[in-house]
């Protein structure tokens, strides 16, 4: 397996619906009608249900422990920034990218970030993580 370098990045499309949200909603009791009853949900800003924060950002745990930098990765920390709602059955781009290293540790530190079909920014943030077959 190659050694990751500053710069290196994985890009993955992805998509959620409703059953998703449904699903995610029942795992963690979240049940906010914000993400549940499009009536409710059509009363707010949004007009329609948006998708729970953290099962958007969720892609990111995908990413990380399969893909990039894939098996044996270890999450350490999250930072986010919910800047734009989501919502189901729309396809976004997920961004994670390099942007330190510590090779003693075996650990880097990851720009991450979705954005919609136009490119805006609707999740951004950092990671770290380890990873001691692609980090040394």
């Amino acid at each position: 397996m190659d050694n990751l370098q500053i710069g290196d990045r994985f890009e993955e499309i992805f998509s959620y619906s409703q059953q998703d949200v449904i699903a995610f909603a029942q795992i963690t009791g979240d049940n906010n009608p914000l993400h549940l009853d499009a009536n409710f949900a059509a009363q707010t800003i949004f007009k329609k249900p948006i998708i729970h924060g953290f099962l958007s950002a969720s892609v990111f745990s995908k990413i990380l422990g399969t893909a990039f930098p894939g098996n044996g990765t270890i999450y350490l920390s999250q930072n986010l920034q919910f800047v734009r709602p989501m919502f189901v059955d729309t396809s976004y781009k997920a961004l994670v990218q390099i942007k330190e290293l510590n090779r003693e540790k075996h650990q880097a530190e990851l720009s991450t970030r979705i954005t919609d079909s136009k490119g805006k920014v609707v999740i951004e943030g950092t990671a770290l993580v380890m990873n001691q077959s692609r980090i040394y």
